[in-house]
């Protein structure tokens, strides 16, 4: 559900990053950040209690062109990734026009993936969203480590459907922006039909 500012002539658009604790949406959101040009960006925040945190930063990137007459502004979040901090997870996808599932490719966190991509089907349901219908792309991360899974078997266990896919190394930033432009794209797609 995008939201248009008349006043400022901007679309603005929320795309989720989601994912199992510690599988990079954090160092996604912090690479974007260090590579956006200061006078396109706005502040980065983040929202932290005791135990968990959310980031969240928006951006006017300048070479994405208008819809309309409208320049289009993204706003970047991250749930916090532990499945106990539901409750905030479905409040970030409140108003979501597009989804980044971000996997640790690590073998030994399969199952965290997998739970948490099962947390986000119920979480996008209960707000009334299909997974199956919204601008969606894969993230397999930490690319780097040894002990990693293949794609192929990334792809069968999360990506049945064979949404874009990318892999990464977030830290450095390989993947990051392939990733970022990808949903991008989707959601100006998804606009542009009017959905």
């Amino acid at each position: 559900m995008s939201f248009i500012n008349y006043s400022s002539r901007e679309i603005n658009c929320k795309i989720v990053f989601y994912g199992p604790g510690l599988c990079g949406k954090t160092t996604n959101l912090q690479y974007v950040y260090a590579k956006t040009n200061p006078e396109a960006k706005g502040k980065m925040i983040s929202l932290a209690t005791e135990t968990e945190r959310t980031l969240f930063f928006d951006f006017l990137p300048l070479s994405l062109g208008e819809i309309r007459g409208f320049k289009t502004r993204f706003h970047l979040y991250t749930v916090p990734g532990q499945v106990f901090y539901d409750a905030s997870r479905k409040l970030i996808l409140k108003g979501v026009d597009g989804v980044v599932f971000v996997a640790d490719s690590q073998i030994e966190r399969m199952e965290a993936n997998i739970e948490s991509m099962e947390n986000l089907r119920v979480n996008l349901a209960e707000q009334g969203y299909d997974l199956n219908k919204i601008p969606f792309v894969m993230q397999y991360n930490k690319r780097d480590l040894p002990n990693v899974a293949t794609v192929e078997e990334l792809r069968g266990l999360l990506n049945p459907r064979m949404v874009p896919e990318y892999q990464a190394v977030a830290p450095t930033g390989v993947g990051v922006f392939d990733t970022l432009k990808a949903i991008a794209k989707l959601v100006l797609t998804e606009l542009k039909k009017g959905g």
